[in-house]
């Protein structure tokens, strides 16, 4: 793959409901059938801790944004979620803004079926700046897929955070249908018409991303931090994560970058070949659909050519009945509006996404002895281990 169309974003890097399940549903749905009016709570996290959470809005001015060359630097939106000190205390942290959820459901074709308001009013788990829990905790950064924000990865991010995690999830500029900015702006896909229109090629995207992460650890672990609990943060003990383009930009950003320990691909398509040397014997998770795209000698190339170049320890993992979009907030999503979903149900896609993404983590952060990610497991018929 030499570079981005729309139909690629539509159908491999954005997710799956965008194009497909949500317009029809739209397109079918009687004309007395209406949305609910009503938001959902997203499924409670599972770890012992409380979670926090906080906004920083960061600008790197030493970089030209390659979107908005004009831009006053490179701007991302970062929301920290990380366990806190005791339950309850503060607002409940917000889930989107009304403008960035109405931007992603018309960009995906489903602006009828999902109101913006009721996506917005989207019920966290999360309390808005409050303290964080006692000593220090390994910190795991999570970007998105292409087109989609940040906070389409909040039930994951809420999850890790309660089991003891901080997790920075990054906004890239220009690279989704919005991004809200604290003066109240919301930022297009620029990055959009430029992969379709322009012929540039997503590795781009993934360079661009490493670029931001990197920036951002310098602004959470460096001499002065912008966070003021930044001092919970265990700097010896980084991972990151990320759904589709955003998993690419893990592999990329490892390349990039030393301090990133450990690395996760939610069924994200690899725009870029690994160095000689790989990951530097650095550990990589690559978790994907049980389907034609991502089963070895599969539609996505990119997974058999990297598979032999990750020269750590790595794990190769499909998920029976999931779609692109299994491994995001978008399961819950299609459940509560009433939009076709996959085979696998909502509650299943999220627990084992959590499961997963946190035993990795768990293993490769923490020195945890679990055994989920040694073989197949009877508890878990969906996951297939994959070795080619």
């Amino acid at each position: 793959m030499k570079r981005l169309t729309r139909a690629a974003a539509a159908a491999v890097l954005a997710c799956s409901l965008a194009l497909s399940g949500a317009a029809a549903a739209t397109a079918s749905a009687p004309e007395e059938a209406a949305a609910p009016a009503t938001p959902f709570a997203l499924p409670a996290p599972t770890g012992p801790h409380p979670v926090g959470s906080t906004v920083l809005p960061l600008v790197d001015r030493s970089r030209t944004d390659p979107w908005v060359p004009a831009a006053d630097g490179r701007r991302l939106m970062v929301t920290v979620h990380y366990p806190a000190a005791r339950p309850g205390a503060g607002p409940r942290a917000p889930y989107a803004t009304r403008e960035e959820a109405r931007r992603l459901a018309e960009g995906l074709g489903a602006g009828a079926a999902i109101p913006a308001e009721v996506l917005a009013a989207t019920r966290t788990h999360s309390r808005s700046d409050v303290r964080p829990a006692p000593g220090r905790h390994p910190l795991v950064l999570l970007s998105p897929g292409f087109s989609v924000s940040r906070w389409t990865l909040t039930h994951l991010a809420e999850d890790l955070a309660s089991r003891g995690y901080v997790v920075a999830s990054v906004d890239h500029a220009y690279e989704s249908f919005g991004t809200t900015l604290p003066s109240g702006e919301t930022l297009g896909c620029v990055a959009c018409t430029a992969l379709d229109e322009e012929g540039v090629p997503g590795s781009v995207v993934t360079t661009t991303r490493a670029a931001d992460m990197r920036f951002v650890l310098d602004r959470l672990t460096g001499p002065a931090p912008v966070w003021r609990y930044a001092r919970t943060i265990d700097a010896r003990r980084i991972g990151m994560a990320g759904h589709s383009i955003g998993g690419a930009s893990a592999a990329t950003t490892m390349v990039a970058d030393r301090r990133v320990d450990a690395g996760i691909d939610m069924d994200g398509a690899f725009w870029e070949e690994l160095p000689p040397e790989g990951l530097r014997g650095r550990p990589f998770l690559m978790l994907g659909t049980h389907d034609s795209v991502h089963l070895p000698g599969g539609e996505d190339t990119s997974w058999d050519r990297t598979w032999p170049a990750l020269d750590g320890w790595k794990r190769w993992l499909t998920v029976a009945g999931a779609t692109h979009a299994t491994f995001t907030d978008f399961p819950l999503v299609e459940r509560h509006f009433g939009l076709p979903a996959p085979d696998l149900a909502a509650d299943r896609a999220v627990a084992l996404t959590r499961a997963y993404v946190a035993a990795f983590l768990d293993r490769h952060l923490r020195g945890a002895p679990g055994r989920l990610l040694d073989g197949p497991s009877p508890k878990n018929p969906e996951v297939h281990f994959q070795n080619p």
